[in-house]
């Protein structure tokens, strides 16, 4: 056998997956269709943002490598929602397009257990209901005992600028044409999604002049929990908007565009629309926000955040035009709009294997998903379970109660999605506990266990949790009385002190601010100049005490369902007083317990309480027949 684990393709699911199975001792093999274009950011150059830096701060603390490659390469870092509650604080890099790709390339490069082999696969080589490896286009065979399928956009992919197209995986990049057909073959069932992303401009022909500026956090975060991150300096973003010439050149041209033509039939993204569906979706709005992002240091090529379009090239030039500081822009690359199969990921269980092909992975956008952050989270867990299978270990699931990642897996596996997931904190309904602060606390030890995380990471982790232990210590422990400076301190918040309470007493109301407390009371006796540096964990664990123990309980409550498993040969058209749509559901889906099943859209707590019933009373029958038996 040449390989213990294939990874097919070489976007962020792929280096994510890569990176997990050499890391964990296998044999592993990377084939991408570009070398050159590994982890290549082909929509916005970024990562983060609301839902998403949860994502890639929960892939760090497992041991991945998105966090570091951000921290690396950032041209800005900006923490948006600060205004609203810790849960949806996020943050957001502007990357450096190249560089991050040529970072990750780097580093894949440097691993001792992977390979990294320019192909274009053709077909998937199953024997007796297991993978065995792949065959390239020309013919040669590859065998390996997992294989992890990270297309993103290439299957059949297709690039359409107004009426025109073209095959291509994305601009410039040849599509995996047969592919589908092969997937069919051995079983699947494929669907078609579509995607787009927005002009490109020349920076020097942009007039700054009146436009709002963007600018990065003073004190910047950074994604990974490593320290001797990069000190940078950062470029500004700015902003425009669209004005009422723009929606009229749209909607006198909407014709003209294939989605409202009827020529691509492909579903996209509801929660990143075209320009085209903000105009007809939101016809009461005169205008909507355009972002102006730079896509490297070295280069002029400006990213118009907003702008996505599949009109004709001409009209883009207008519509280009039509916006404050573009009158006199020239346009670098056009907008495009692109459409690829996928697999939908109800064919797959929690650890991302296919229920009914043993070793075959899948992660990315080719399960229906859009967003470099969601990919390295599925790539991350493919990487990890593909190697957990050669190893014959227990499959990594996590649950959605400890991560981000465990509810975008949930969610893609049990719920039947027709459109590109994206992750928004929304998705979770235990938003105050994961938090992207403290995705360490939920998941490096997860990542030790496992292997993922080395000695350096894991002291880095504990020495974090002693600190922020100690303080929560110290606040508990020092008592304060009213005097003169601590009142008239908490007088800038409308606060006082009347009589003596402890630090985290104070700490507990709403509008006393842990910067308050730390300037009359440093957690620093030697240097009292020096931030306590996780002050954001203390402050929401103490301050939000209350509600964190509640959500803890709905959690309690919720997995006394995932631990009812659900037998694998079931066939629910047997079971009485279930619809016909759950019936259909259920076996189409098979899940694996009943949490799961209460998750899938169109099952109604009535059904539950029947798989309950029919649980019981063929646990009782089974009893009876062990004890005639017997």
């Amino acid at each position: 056998m040449d390989f213990d684990i294939i990874i097919v393709g070489g976007g962020h699911a792929g280096a994510e997956a890569a990176n997990a199975a050499s890391r964990l001792g296998m044999k592993t093999v990377l084939l991408a269709v570009n070398l050159d274009t590994i982890g290549a950011m082909p929509c916005n150059p970024a990562v983060g943002g609301p839902g998403k830096s949860h994502l890639a701060r929960e892939v760090d603390a497992l041991g991945g490598v998105i966090g570091i490659a951000a921290d690396a390469t950032y041209l800005q870092l900006r923490t948006l929602n600060l205004s609203r509650g810790p849960a949806v604080h996020a943050l957001r890099a502007q990357s450096d397009k190249r560089e991050y790709s040529q970072w990750m390339k780097t580093y894949l490069e440097s691993l001792p257990n992977l390979t990294l082999r320019q192909g274009m696969v053709q077909k998937f080589l199953v024997k007796n209901g297991r993978i065995e490896g792949v065959e390239l286009a020309f013919g040669e065979k590859i065998t390996a005992r997992a294989v992890v399928l990270c297309a993103g956009t290439f299957l059949e992919g297709t690039i359409w600028i107004g009426k025109e197209t073209q095959p291509a995986g994305r601009a410039g990049e040849f599509p995996a044409v047969g592919l589908s057909a092969n997937l069919k073959s051995m079983g699947f069932t494929m669907g078609r999604l579509k995607t787009g992303t927005p002009p490109r401009i020349d920076g020097r022909t942009i007039d700054y002049t009146d436009l709002p500026v963007v600018a990065g956090d003073e004190q910047p975060g950074f994604f990974s929990f490593l320290d001797k991150r990069p000190v940078r300096e950062q470029m500004p973003c700015y902003q425009t908007r669209t004005t009422e010439k723009t929606h009229e050149l749209i909607r006198a041209n909407l014709n003209e565009s294939p989605m409202y033509s009827g020529m691509i039939h492909g579903v996209g993204p509801r929660y990143c629309p075209s320009i085209e569906d903000k105009i007809v979706r939101f016809a009461d709005k005169d205008s909507h926000s355009f972002f102006i992002e730079p896509e490297g240091r070295d280069t002029y090529e400006i990213y118009l955040q907003g702008c996505s379009t599949s009109l004709p090239v001409w009209i883009q030039h207008q519509i280009v035009a039509s916006l404050p500081g573009f009158e006199n822009a020239q346009m670098v690359r056009p907008a495009y709009a692109v459409e690829y199969d996928y697999l939908p990921a109800v064919q797959f269980n929690h650890s991302l294997m296919a229920k009914d092909l043993e070793g075959f992975f899948a992660a990315g956008q080719i399960l229906g998903t859009s967003g470099y952050e969601e990919a390295a989270a599925q790539g991350i867990i493919a990487g990890i379970n593909a190697a957990n299978y050669v190893m014959e270990r227990e499959a990594l699931v996590l649950p959605r109660s400890s991560s981000y990642t465990g509810t975008l897996i949930d969610d893609l596996v049990t719920k039947e999605i027709g459109e590109p997931y994206r992750m928004m904190t929304s998705r979770s309904e235990y938003r105050l506990l994961l938090r992207q602060d403290n995705a360490d606390a939920r998941l490096t030890p997860i990542g030790r266990e496992i292997g993922m995380v080395d000695d350096y990471r894991y002291r880095i982790f504990l020495d974090k949790q002693e600190s922020i232990k100690e303080e929560k210590s110290r606040l508990s422990a020092t008592r304060i009385h009213p005097d003169q400076s601590w009142n008239e301190a908490l007088s800038e918040v409308g606060e006082e002190i009347k009589q003596s309470l402890t630090l985290e007493e104070l700490l507990r109301r709403p509008r006393v601010p842990y910067s308050l407390i730390e300037g009359l009371a440093p957690a620093y006796d030697d240097d009292h100049s020096r931030p306590f540096p996780f002050s954001l964990e203390i402050e929401t664990d103490i301050k939000y005490a209350g509600y964190i123990e509640r959500q803890k309980a709905q959690i309690e409550a919720a997995e006394k369902y995932d631990q009812v498993r659900l037998p694998e040969d079931v066939d629910y058209e047997t079971i009485d007083h279930l619809s016909k749509e759950t019936r259909e559901k259920l076996n189409r889906i098979r899940p694996a317990n009943l949490g799961q099943a209460s998750r899938i859209g169109g099952v109604r707590p009535a059904d539950i309480s029947v798989l309950m019933i029919w649980l019981e009373t063929r646990r009782k029958k089974n009893s009876k027949v062990a004890f005639v038996e017997a």
